[in-house]
């Protein structure tokens, strides 16, 4: 048979490969950006003032989803919800602070599914989804209000359990969390560059505020450099998997453009939407150099790569709209945090070569966390009951544009605050959407008019800007909304 294969013509040669055997086990790799908002990605807007030919280049080698989201409007329950197949809330709603402890328990991971079935695991960049860091603290050890923890506090040469390889991957490498101590380089399980100082420098940022909170430092860190170091680790890793037998997994996610927004000198100046969009177009050069990375190991034609982000643009998008008139959320309401869309439709493209068809888009209505199911239907991997309760299988989705199985997600970015998209219906069952605070200048045409009702309802199939609230109109579907988000709420979403 290899001798067949030899001689067989290459284009014949590669059909085997993407429909037969390997197509079963395809490399995957996601790409998962920091607070990039649907309308930063140029193909999908075209008043961007941001370039991204790479991610541009990547949605025509594949499918554009228009109407995908993020679990949560804020970091790491999306995180956790892409990685499980649950939505967050069903058991938690913040971020991990600062030397915060794991968010998981026991429940089945998207690395450690794939695992099962013979796949190289790796995470090569933001973790943000806490560490058992009791196990290395040293007794008595306590914060200082104004300063964090002391380098001191910690024995820096143990062993951290409770991180990414205690829930699938094999092999880590990254920082942790660009704006929270330690500010250090992790690999596996341990800090591998020791936190000697406590945070003592604040730089001037491209744009928005430092952000970085008080604590434990290397003496020589450098914020520039930690985009550029896990894009470099990221492409090496994939060059380590050349001639290896078993297919890969590699999760990246970036710190980009997340604040500190501190773009490196080459991209400074770059774009038309000044320090983010420069740090944005960096992101997509990081795109570009890993995609690279893939053409020239081998691996593009049987590499199934996704890539997205974890919420809406933060809320100096703002005063990016007044300075630059970009807007980061495209047509959207609302950024980071809120309920409304702007929260957490978020980009979403899918390239699989040979079995996702090029260059279309879809308005299929998806979550990330159909992502867990997804993979186990192309990996051929039977879930357990309880496990991935809200993930659907989209295969059928991303091959021929089928209607999409996912019909409700239920939004949430905090505990006082829920919304439900059904079909074309947006449902927020508070009184706002916002939860970031919208400055006074944003709407002086008075085109999202205030409301005096108990919640929101929108019809985004004429409405996509959210700023006609039918709540008072339509009492009938607010009932058949409300009952529908008690529904998903109180349990998964059968698949």
């Amino acid at each position: 048979m290899r001798l067949l294969h030899l001689l067989l013509p290459v284009s014949f040669s590669l059909l085997l490969s993407v429909s037969g055997v390997a197509a079963s086990r395809p490399n995957i790799v996601i790409l998962y950006a920091d607070d990039m908002g649907y309308g930063d990605l140029a193909i999908q807007n075209p008043e961007s003032k941001i370039r991204t030919p790479h991610l541009d280049q990547l949605a025509r080698e594949g499918l554009r989803f228009t109407d995908a989201h993020s679990s949560s409007g804020i970091c790491t329950p999306s995180r956790y919800a892409l990685l499980t197949g649950r939505f967050h809330w069903r058991k938690f709603h913040g971020i991990v602070n600062s030397f915060g402890p794991p968010s998981f328990d026991a429940e089945l991971t998207l690395p450690a599914m794939l695992q099962q079935k013979g796949y190289r695991t790796a995470c090569i960049g933001k973790w943000h989804l806490g560490w058992n860091w009791n196990a290395i603290m040293r007794p008595g050890a306590k914060p200082d209000p104004k300063t964090g923890h002391a380098p001191a506090d910690f024995d820096w040469t143990k062993p951290i359990p409770g991180g990414p390889r205690d829930r699938g991957f094999d092999y880590y490498f990254g920082d942790d969390v660009p704006n929270f101590p330690p500010y250090a380089w992790f690999e596996n399980d341990r800090v591998i560059t020791t936190p000697t100082v406590p945070l003592t420098i604040t730089p001037k940022t491209a744009e928005g505020n430092w952000e970085a909170r008080p604590g434990p430092m290397v003496a020589d860190w450098d914020f520039h450099a930690v985009m550029p170091r896990i894009t470099e680790r990221a492409v090496a890793w994939i060059g380590e998997q050349r001639g290896r037998p078993e297919p890969f997994f590699l999760y990246v996610p970036f710190t980009s453009p997340h604040a500190p927004i501190v773009p490196t000198p080459e991209f400074a100046g770059k774009s038309k939407a000044g320090g983010y969009g420069d740090f944005v177009e960096q992101t997509d050069d990081t795109v570009g150099r890993i995609l690279a990375a893939l053409k020239a190991h081998g691996f593009a034609e049987n590499t199934l790569v996704i890539f997205s982000a974890d919420n809406g643009a933060e809320h100096y998008a703002y005063a990016r709209i007044q300075n630059f008139d970009h807007r980061s959320s495209g047509p959207l309401r609302g950024l980071k945090r809120d309920l409304w869309e702007g929260g957490h439709r978020v980009p979403f493209i899918v390239r699989w070569p040979g079995i996702v068809p090029k260059n279309e888009t879809t308005d299929a209505l998806v979550s990330q966390v159909d992502l867990m199911a997804t993979f186990a239907s192309i990996t051929g991997f039977k879930l357990p009951a309880g496990s991935a309760e809200d993930s659907h299988d989209l295969l059928a989705v991303w091959k021929s544009r089928a209607p999409s199985p996912r019909h409700t997600i239920v939004h949430n970015t905090n505990a006082n605050g829920y919304a439900v998209r059904h079909q074309q219906w947006l449902f927020v069952a508070t009184k706002t959407g916002a939860i970031s605070k919208v400055p006074a200048w944003f709407d002086p045409a008075n085109h999202y008019p205030p409301h005096d009702q108990p919640g929101e309802l929108f019809d985004l199939s004429r409405d996509l800007a959210q700023r006609d609230n039918l709540y008072a109109q339509q009492p009938e579907k607010v009932a058949e909304l409300r009952a529908l988000l008690e529904t998903v709420r109180q349990r998964g979403q059968v698949r």
